[in-house]
Formats: C-alpha cells, structure tokens, sequence
C-alpha cells in the first residue's frame, strides 16, 4: 500500500503548560470494527486540560470531545461531517449495538432520523455547548498567546494562525459549494458506507430515482436523468479543489443519486475510473478504496451484465444496495412502491448470483419495518432471506430501516433481533445518515 511521504507530513509536537499541540497525526490507514475510539488518516490536534479537539489537513475541525466529568464518557467524541453536521458516537454501553448496526459506536444525529437507539446527548449541556460553541471554545484556550511566546516553532505558530482563522461561518459556506456542486444535499447515504465511516466523497451520475413511493420522505420528486460526462468532469475538478490538501484521507466513493445502477454501464465505469484517477485515490493515506450507490429493482433487472464485470477489475470493493422494501403484494402497495412481488424475487435472486460471482462487489438490501404493516410483510421477506437460501452467508447484508422517524420503539427493536436470529444472511438496522 502507498504510504504518504513522511517529509511531506512532518510529525510535530509543542506543549505549554495550558496546552499542547501534534501536528501531522497518524491514525489507522484501514476502517476497522473495534470497541474503542480509533482516528483515521493524518489530522492535527489540540489537548487541554479540559478538552480535545483535532483538525483535518484544511484547518477544519473534525473532532472534539470533553475531559471534565461533564463528558458522559471519554469512550464518546463528536465528529464534524464534511456536510457539516455534528455527529456525537455513544458506546450504548456496547450493549446490542454491534449486533444491531454492524458497528461499535452507535451515531447520534443532530437532525430526525428513523433510528430505533441511542438517547439525546445533544441535548447534553456539555455536549451542546461545544458542538455549537467549538470556534468560541477553541478561542478560550490560550492559543492566541501561546503563539506570542518566544520560541514557538513556525510550523506551530502558521497552523494555530490558520486553524483560528476557520470559523464556523466558513465551514458553512463550504458545505453549501459542495451541494451546489452537486446540485443540492444528499439526503441519504447507503447504509453500506458505515464500513468507511461515511467518509465519502459525492459524485452526481444521475438525478431522480425511477419511483416515487409513498413512504419515502429522502427522495426528491424528479423524474431520473442521467449526468453527462462533461458535468461529471465539472464536478470532478470543483470537488478536488474544495477538499483541497485533505483529499489524501479520502478514498471512497458515493456515486448518485438514489438509483446511480440505473444509469448507462459506460457512465457508471467512467465516473468511477475517473474519480479514484482524479482524486488520487491510488495515493491515499488509507487503504482499500470503497465505490457506493444505490439501485432499484428495475434497474438491477435490466443492468448489463458487462457492468458487474467491469466493477469488478475496477480498484474499488464495490457495494451496491437495492430497495427492495418488501416482497408482499399487499405491503407494496400500501407504501405505494410500483413493483410486484416476482420482481422483487426476481432482483433478490439476482443479488445472489452476483454476490457469489464477483468478489469485488457486494450487493445488499432494504427492507422497511414497522408495527403497522401487514403480516405478509415479514413472512415473503423471511422467504427470501431464510427460505430460499440452503446455508448462512456472510456476505449481502440485508437492512431493515424503521418507516417512522423519531420514534424509537422497544416493540419494533424486538421484532427485528427476532428476525435477525432467523435470518440466513446478515442483518442490521437502517440508520439514515445524510451527507
């Protein structure tokens, strides 16, 4: 694997008695499933007494926690997105969490989601004051004069100067070019990209999805478009120049938007031959580069067969997720999705064959829950994810994401470790996550 040059990032330690401050930080270069805090790729950071915060290779604040008894737990830490969102990580007490979302930490969003766990730390004191205080705090640290005292290293004294200079005004207007680069927010990110940590850069291949279901409330209304190579490459060289010098921690790819399977194989195999060439991604400071989208039904049915050939040798672990939200007649339906049940038999069947024939691609699946849906509903998933499989399988995660936002439910929670236990192939918990 390539490694940055170490002359290019310089490893750097300063400390007063207030404070101290390591430049150039080397964190894991591979995502990994494990039940402490792990940090990836080469960032910056700050300690005080009373906090931590560290900062990717653009000055930007990427992660912060307290180290007063006020912190819940030092096992916990708040994360900046690259969308801007704050994003606290609670252990749950480790306590059904791996089981329930195939990752140690369970993500508490700042916005309504459809999560069935976690509690409100945001509305912590001390949880909320730095997420909506951090510049202030960061301010109060003695910063500024320890730049003043003599003999601080240059290097040091130009990183607190443009470190301070990042406010939060500006991290706004950042990510507001990045969805009009793309053309607005991505409201949803594939559940698969939890194996990088949701640290991926957008690329638009295509507007729209082929459905508009009742039930869906992340979707636009317009109708599917495919993007053409000239506004891919537009926002190619626009996406580089935004993520400036903290490209080198990137190397996933989100290709959208809600059903990218559906555009043309040749513009599906450029966009991301092009993208892992432009951004470098051959040189990251991590290992094993992730390609995500999403596809509908229809678009699984009829995708070429030569695009899953051609992903295939592509240098990505490519994951593509389907919606299939259900195989019952009465349930499709009732939530307004425009298939049948022999399609969606006919998608899943071919998520299969395509699972057990590419090593390099993973296709995985939604199914929606909820109390109020009717019994068919569980009974054609259950054929489908038990019935019609002969052993259990560790690849092709199946998602099941809860209908109703902001509503945690026990009820629902046991229902799905009920069918995750008759479940043949892996089942987690759908947590909404935008970029």
């Amino acid at each position: 694997m390539y490694q940055p040059d170490p002359e290019y990032y310089p490893s750097l330690f300063y400390k007063t008695e207030d404070l101290s401050i390591e430049l150039n930080c080397r964190g894991n270069t591979e995502y990994t499933k494990i039940s402490y805090p792990v940090k990836y790729g080469i960032f910056h950071r700050l300690e005080t007494r009373d906090l931590i915060m560290e900062f990717n290779l653009n000055h930007e604040i990427r992660h912060a926690r307290g180290k007063t008894y006020a912190w819940r737990d030092p096992q916990e830490w708040l994360k900046r997105t690259v969308g801007n969102d704050w994003i606290y990580y609670s252990t749950g007490g480790y306590a059904g969490v791996f089981e329930s979302i195939g990752e140690y930490y369970l993500p508490n969003l700042m916005y309504t989601t459809n999560s069935l766990l976690g509690g409100k730390p945001f509305k912590e004191p001390a949880i909320s004051q730095l997420s909506m205080d951090w510049h202030p705090t960061l301010a109060a640290t003695g910063l500024e004069r320890a730049l003043a005292r003599p003999g601080v290293p240059e290097p040091v004294r130009q990183w607190a100067k443009k470190v301070l200079a990042v406010t939060p005004e500006k991290l706004a207007q950042k990510a507001e070019t990045l969805f009009q680069i793309s053309g607005e927010r991505t409201t949803v990110l594939p559940p698969d990209a939890r194996h990088s940590d949701y640290d991926v850069i957008p690329l638009t291949i295509s507007d729209g999805c082929l459905y508009k279901c009742n039930f869906c409330k992340v979707k636009n209304k317009k109708e599917f478009t495919t993007r053409s190579p000239e506004n891919i490459n537009a926002q190619l060289t626009a996406i580089k120049a935004l993520y400036g010098e903290d490209l080198v921690n990137y190397n996933s790819l989100y290709l959208g938007e809600h059903d990218a399977l559906n555009t043309p194989a040749d513009v599906i195999l450029y966009a991301a031959k092009k993208a892992y060439d432009t951004f470098g991604f051959s040189q990251s400071a991590m290992a094993l580069p992730r390609l995500y989208f999403f596809g509908s039904v229809d678009a699984l049915i009829n995708a070429e067969q030569r695009l899953f050939e051609g992903l295939n040798t592509l240098p990505f672990h490519t994951y593509i997720n389907i919606g299939l939200e259900s195989a019952d007649p009465e349930t499709l339906e009732k939530i307004g999705k425009p298939i049948t049940r022999e399609k969606a038999i006919r998608a899943f069947a071919r998520m299969q064959q395509i699972n057990k024939k590419f090593h390099r691609i993973e296709m995985s699946g939604n199914f929606i829950m909820d109390e109020n849906l009717p019994k068919g509903h569980n009974t054609a998933m259950m054929a489908l994810v038990r019935d019609s499989l002969k052993f259990t399988q560790q690849k092709g995660s199946i998602y099941l994401s809860p209908l109703r936002f902001g509503r945690p439910s026990r009820e629902i929670l046991f229902d799905f470790y009920h069918l995750k236990t008759r479940s043949r192939l892996p089942m987690f918990l759908y947590i909404i996550q935008r970029l």
